[in-house]
């Protein structure tokens, strides 16, 4: 007889709450706030746009996907109506409201690039990738290091199945990921002071962890461009900036990559990122965190709340800042 013991963190899907139960008008209105009246002021059109389902995308019928149950929460999924025009995406400009300038990125066709330490380097479209790979939704808590949380369904595939499929040579240690580029149409890539392009990286040991994953859908329709479309890195145990956007070049690597933010200021973000209420942020506190849609805010947990599953990764690094 097999005995299934679980996370503590799981509970079962039927206990989620969904999203049209969670979603409150006036605690919407009042977390949105600014953010709504900066995105209305760019007209209907910005509005509709930001929010349009492409109904050509040709991984469309793919959607949803099944919802793996390990995979749950036991806290309330923040509307699709909050989290689409509260944005970090410095491609399209540093601040939250990037939604409609985002629309102007060309996803189709999207080229993905897998090179390095791999047996097999090929450049492969993100359609016929995306078939390739076992999609499931996973409930999963985002942290941004600068206080603020939301908890979302994510779309997607294990990043350990990509690294499989990459066919992985024995003296690679880290996955290295790069953004595309391309100034014409994300205004923020003309700020020649930024190291463009975004690029992130992780170790072998944290790639092939079940946590980490490959996100090409959220609330089960495929990933709107201002979420990172087509494909992103989801790390729900590190501050949000690791959690790359729309990637276009993934390489196994025996070189520790060095990322966007930590290039620009590496005594704020460093490689690992992981959170931790303890180690406060060079301005600020990480202790507790801001739920979007809300006016609450929480305690903030140790590795987001996911210790139990990638505390381990890191028994052995001595010497390094966990922590930013």
């Amino acid at each position: 007889m097999n005995i299934i013991h679980r996370p503590e963190w799981i509970i079962p899907e039927r206990e989620a709450t969904s999203e049209e139960v969670f979603f409150n008008r006036r605690r919407f209105m009042k977390g949105l706030g600014a953010v709504g009246l900066g995105l209305a002021a760019g007209g209907p059109a910005m509005m509709n746009s930001a929010f349009a389902q492409d109904s050509k995308d040709p991984t469309l019928g793919l959607y949803p996907a099944k919802q793996n149950a390990e995979f749950t929460l036991k806290r309330a999924i923040t509307p699709e109506s909050v989290t689409s025009v509260y944005n970090n995406f410095y491609e399209f400009g540093s601040h939250k409201r990037i939604s409609g300038a985002a629309q102007a990125l060309n996803i189709r066709p999207w080229a993905i690039t897998i090179d390095g330490m791999v047996d097999n380097p090929q450049t492969i479209d993100f359609d016929d990738l995306v078939r390739k790979m076992p999609l499931q939704e996973r409930l999963y808590r985002h942290r941004c290091v600068e206080a603020w949380a939301m908890a979302v369904p994510w779309t997607g595939f294990p990043l350990s199945e990509l690294v499989k499929y990459a066919g992985p040579q024995s003296g690679a240690k880290y996955v290295r990921f790069e953004t595309f580029q391309d100034s014409d149409v994300a205004s923020g890539q003309r700020q020649f002071w930024y190291p463009w392009p975004y690029v992130e990286g992780v170790t072998m040991d944290e790639a092939m962890n079940e946590m980490a994953f490959i996100a090409t859908g959220i609330y089960g329709k495929p990933l709107l461009k201002q979420y990172g479309a087509p494909i992103r890195l989801v790390l729900p145990w590190k501050y949000g900036f690791k959690s790359i956007k729309s990637i276009v070049k993934i390489t196994l690597t025996d070189q520790r990559p060095v990322g966007f933010w930590e290039t620009i200021g590496p005594s704020e973000y460093g490689f690992w990122a992981n959170v931790n209420p303890d180690v406060p942020h060079a301005r600020w506190s990480q202790a507790s965190e801001r739920l979007l849609g809300t006016d609450e805010r929480v305690p903030t947990q140790l590795y987001n709340g996911y210790e139990k599953q990638v505390a381990h990764l890191y028994k052995n690094v001595k010497g390094q800042n966990l922590y930013r």
